[in-house]
């Protein structure tokens, strides 16, 4: 008698990415206006920067917080385009010669070395539009669209990721503390992340009690700050075709990150620590949660 096939966890996480990853990109199909439609190389240049590339670590998270509370697809697929592109937004212009100065985003050029500079710019404030306008169109009760306008409105703004990317600029050069290291980060990085996860629960027909939305919360803030820490791990250990974007550019910038801070075995073990968070903070929930265990899994994983 042949024995049966081992079932690998690892293999359905991987078809579930695939399949929300294949989700949202058709929901940012949706979203975008064809190239055919003037402008044509503002909208051209728009869906070169989404389409088709990218982890969607954030609308992974969207669908797996909806999942605990039984939010509609249709609705976390709305939330999930709105927050990717709010994401890749960010990127285009992080990428520019203003603020980053980077030739490569998700294994390819960047969108003002593929188009030009302006285009850039103008490519990062209409995806920006957009987002709002995909998450005022999300298929939920106007009083729940207020909710998820108004989250990720706050994430992105001077208080979260943008404000967070202000302190980055500001800190190049300077020797950051730990505290604020993780402050700086926590805005940049975290808020989007944390957001993802709040704009699942959000999109759910009951809204989660103050008890669910705190044990969210310290969910996504161990993952966000994972998440930076892991990327700073990358960021040393990988080369540039793996990474799909430049390696070795915050040492080139003289940046302050975890690895710089606490050198590499430490930043790993803080890592596993921040993994370990996550996963206390979803007891709670129990098995309803589990797609949200196997997301701060899959990110920490990345540093090995």
């Amino acid at each position: 008698m042949s024995e049966a096939p081992v079932h690998d966890d690892r293999d359905d996480l991987r078809a579930w990415m695939e399949g929300i990853a294949a989700r949202t990109e058709a929901a940012l199909d949706r979203a975008l206006p064809p190239a055919s439609q003037a402008p044509g190389r503002l909208h051209e240049a728009m869906r070169y920067a989404v389409l088709g590339g990218g982890k969607r670590v954030r609308p992974l998270l969207c669908h797996a917080a909806g999942a605990v509370f039984g939010a509609p697809v249709d609705a976390l697929d709305a939330a999930a385009a709105a927050i990717e592109m709010i994401h890749v937004y960010s990127l285009v212009h992080d990428d520019m010669p203003a603020m980053d100065d980077d030739a490569m985003r998700r294994g390819k050029p960047t969108v003002h070395v593929a188009y030009d500079e302006a285009t850039a710019l103008l490519v990062g404030d209409a995806l920006q539009s957009q987002a709002f306008e995909t998450i005022a169109a999300c298929p939920v009760p106007a009083t729940q669209q207020v909710a998820l306008t108004r989250e990720l409105a706050h994430a992105s703004g001077s208080l979260g990721m943008a404000g967070g990317q202000t302190i980055d600029l500001m800190s190049v050069g300077v020797a950051l503390d730990r505290p604020a290291l993780e402050t700086m980060h926590r805005m940049k990085t975290g808020a989007l992340l944390r957001a993802a996860v709040r704009l699942g629960a959000l999109c759910a027909p009951q809204a989660p009690d103050a008890a669910a939305r705190e044990a969210l919360d310290a969910y996504a803030a161990a993952v966000g700050l994972a998440f930076q820490v892991v990327d700073d791990i990358l960021d040393v250990t990988v080369d540039s075709a793996t990474l799909g974007k430049t390696a070795g550019k915050d040492a080139e910038n003289d940046k302050p990150t975890y690895v710089s801070l606490l050198g590499l075995d430490e930043a790993r073990a803080l890592a596993r620590a921040l993994r370990a968070d996550a996963g206390r903070a979803l007891e709670p929930f129990g098995a309803r949660a589990r797609r949200l265990r196997e997301l701060a899994d899959f990110v920490v994983e990345r540093a090995y």
